[in-house]
């Protein structure tokens, strides 16, 4: 079972993706859809959201009668225009921890409810506007079948490394976790991560730039090494168990020997159309029972803690150690500050 995230480090960052319920709609611009029976939230897409579907969006709707309609990732900029317009088509936004802080000092997000949650039960305490839902682990991935003991990078100073393990790398084209791993892969400790180092990452960067494949979203970081457009990929961990079920194509493999960790998170778009049902959902995804459904399916880490003893076996050897002093947490409190002036940053590097 995984220990609680109390210290003030981790509570920064921690407190910092085919068969659908009669096909979830993906809105357009329509000012229609915004009706006190639906409720329209941002989803990845992938199985991830078919996990998402069946495990929490059918059940929701079936107790509540209310609606969720799916609307693909906008990113920031989008709710930044739908603020200035007053044309607020979303009512619950899906985001890292990273994005959610960003979000929060740019005034993005309503106050949430806290009597709404058990907070009891919650290994991450939520904000005044957002809540982690789920802890997620990126690290090394690779098909087994091509590269043996040895002869792939197992943490992140070998994922840098071109001279020791040859190959295209993929990684998540976003800013946030980049960074963090270009810095870990030139051999900065964990404990000296933040304030992240600019300068230093994109010089890391530069080294397998040449070598780089980009990740558009977080489904391909496993889809481009199962086709070999990638030897090694950066992926989230409950990706890579996706691969190793029935159906989930060519099975890769993941290292726990070092990750970056992140939180997701919910958020309350301000000028929601409808607040009470986005707040039901919000805490509805929250519910130990509901958790453990969706983690039991998708793989990822529960921030309830009952949720996380409902887990089955199966499940919970693909969780990582929250304890491991080789891994590093996101810190929100640092992205909230930053996250515009280092993507502008990585934007302008990506395309020189």
């Amino acid at each position: 079972m995984q220990n609680d995230i109390s210290t003030p480090s981790r509570r920064s960052f921690l407190v910092s993706t085919a068969g659908v319920l009669a096909a979830p709609i993906v809105l357009k611009t329509s000012r229609a859809v915004a009706q006190s029976n639906s409720v329209a939230m941002v989803t990845y897409g992938g199985s991830y959201q078919d996990a998402t579907v069946k495990a929490v969006f059918d059940p929701f709707t079936k107790e509540t009668g209310i609606r969720v309609q799916l609307v693909p990732y906008p990113g920031l900029d989008k709710v930044k225009a739908m603020q200035l317009t007053g044309n607020i088509e979303i009512d619950v936004y899906l985001s890292t921890g990273a994005e959610a802080a960003a979000g929060s000092k740019l005034g993005f997000w309503d106050k949430l409810d806290p009597s709404l949650f058990d907070l009891k039960d919650l290994k991450i305490q939520p904000t005044s506007d957002y809540v982690t839902y789920e802890i997620y682990a990126q690290g090394v991935t690779w098909d087994p079948k091509k590269f043996g003991s040895g002869k792939h990078p197992t943490n992140f100073v070998e994922f840098f490394d071109r001279q020791k393990f040859p190959g295209r790398r993929a990684i998540r084209a976003r800013v946030q976790n980049t960074l963090e791993i270009a810095l870990l892969g030139d051999g900065v400790a964990p404990k000296d991560i933040y304030p992240l180092d600019l300068n230093r990452a994109f010089k890391a960067l530069d080294r397998i730039k040449s070598q780089l494949v980009w990740a558009a979203n977080t489904p391909q970081d496993t889809a481009l090494v199962q086709v070999g457009e990638a030897d090694f990929s950066i992926a989230n961990s409950n990706r890579v168990k996706a691969t190793t079920e029935p159906g989930g194509g060519v099975p890769l493999a993941f290292s726990f020997e070092q990750n970056v960790l992140g939180g997701s998170t919910l958020q309350l778009i301000k000028g929601a159309r409808n607040k009470d049902g986005a707040m039901k959902l919000i805490a509805y995804h929250l519910r130990p029972e509901v958790q453990a459904r969706l983690y039991n399916l998708v793989g990822a880490t529960p921030v309830s803690k009952k949720g996380s003893a409902m887990l089955s076996p199966d499940v919970s050897k693909w969780q990582p150690n929250l304890e491991n002093p080789r891994n590093v947490y996101l810190n929100d409190t640092y992205w909230a500050d930053n996250y515009e002036a280092a993507t502008r940053r990585f934007q302008e590097w990506k395309l020189t």
